[in-house]
């Protein structure tokens, strides 16, 4: 079984691949992951990157698809955290999280795990950093590859995160999981 897991920022994606990864046995990818570390190693904010993979003719935006496509391609069995991995493992089962700007900018805001690398001054600032990640993402995937991520068409289970626990979130997803790929013995 191989999930793909993207979502807007702040929407829950990375504690959800860890629970799944723990209920399913799953092996864990994440490219945000690769982009902050990525920008850690350049010194760059994660803001400051997007811009650069604006100008940059898609090479940083390449890198990570090759390694999505390669996965999807040898690999079995694992979870990927990443906005475009549905479009490049599209035999994955495409989960999308939801969450609005100013939702998103309290949860990362107030997240100790990303200080140091991610500059966040205030919760309004971080609703705009936000707002301005995601046009710069989406501008630069349809410009690349004519997908508008946030078209929620694309994927095979959407849901909102605003307003519910982890353990709610996780219970619905399993369902839905489980639904397509005929599991039956999965509790939670």
């Amino acid at each position: 079984m191989i999930i793909s897991l993207a979502g807007h920022h702040g929407a829950g994606k990375s504690t959800l691949s860890k629970w799944l990864v723990a209920h399913y046995g799953l092996r864990a990818y994440s490219i945000g992951g690769l982009m902050r570390e990525l920008a850690m190693e350049r010194g760059e904010s994660l803001l400051s990157l997007g811009r650069e993979a604006e100008r940059d003719g898609g090479i940083i935006d390449r890198l990570l698809d090759e390694r999505s496509m390669k996965l999807g391609e040898t690999e079995d069995d694992f979870i990927i955290d990443g906005r475009l991995a549905f479009h490049f493992i599209p035999h994955s089962y495409k989960i999308f999280l939801t969450v609005p700007p100013e939702e998103a900018a309290k949860r990362i805001y107030h997240d100790e795990s990303r200080a140091g690398v991610e500059s966040h001054v205030s919760i309004e600032n971080t609703a705009e950093n936000i707002r301005t990640r995601r046009a710069s993402e989406n501008l630069r995937y349809q410009e690349y590859y004519g997908l508008d991520i946030y078209d929620m068409n694309h994927y095979d289970f959407v849901i909102d995160t605003t307003g519910l626990e982890i353990e709610e979130v996780l219970r619905q997803t399993i369902a839905a999981i489980d639904a397509q790929h005929g599991i039956t013995s999965h509790n939670f």
